[in-house]
């Protein structure tokens, strides 16, 4: 689904010029270094979490949540901030076409809101996966890939590239929501385990 999602955006991209392609491919370059960072703590979650789980132990996988989200949600804060007071700085230094360069600032403030919008999609795929929770992880990705290609498609002819990144964010936002939304599930399963041991 993830798969599907980053090559549609790119071939939706490529339906509305160079341009714009181009404007895309710069700006998820911004997207891709968040990402980095965020792994790092995905990494940690699927470590710990598994740890905890195996141990049975629900206090501790509790307080692995709350600093997972604390440090990751201040990294996104960083981010954001660093992208809104630096981002045209960034732009020109990943290109030096004018015409990309201009077309670029009128797509940034997506850019500016993707470590807000997206950070707690990273964090609970590491806890998904760490608590062999893929059946839950499997659910919110469809669920959001389904909500990428929907939104595009009602928004697209009206909205043109802007339906492309409002498709995205929704994507984003939406894998945080359901995951969310199933991590009760995902304790209780490490509360089993605990009551099993």
């Amino acid at each position: 689904c993830l798969v599907a999602v980053m090559f549609a955006f790119t071939a939706f991209g490529t339906r509305q010029g160079e341009t714009l392609l181009a404007v895309n491919a710069l700006l998820m370059q911004l997207f891709l270094l968040v990402s980095y960072f965020m792994d790092g703590f995905a990494y940690a979650g699927e470590a710990l979490g598994g740890r905890f789980m195996g141990e049975g132990n629900v206090d501790a996988f509790r307080g692995l949540v709350r600093r997972l989200f604390v440090w990751g949600g201040g990294v996104a804060v960083g981010f954001t901030l660093f992208f809104l007071v630096g981002g045209t700085s960034l732009i020109a230094l990943l290109t030096d076409v004018e015409s990309v360069r201009h077309a670029a600032l009128d797509f940034l403030p997506y850019a500016v809101v993707i470590p807000l919008v997206g950070f707690s999609a990273f964090l609970f795929d590491g806890l998904f996966i760490g608590t062999t929770s893929t059946r839950a992880m499997l659910l919110t990705v469809l669920l959001s890939s389904l909500s990428f290609f929907l939104l595009h498609g009602v928004l697209a002819p009206t909205l043109g590239n802007h339906a492309l990144w409002l498709a995205f964010l929704t994507f984003l936002a939406l894998r945080g929501v359901v995951a969310a939304l199933l991590l009760p599930r995902v304790v209780r399963k490490v509360g089993k385990r605990s009551a099993n041991s």
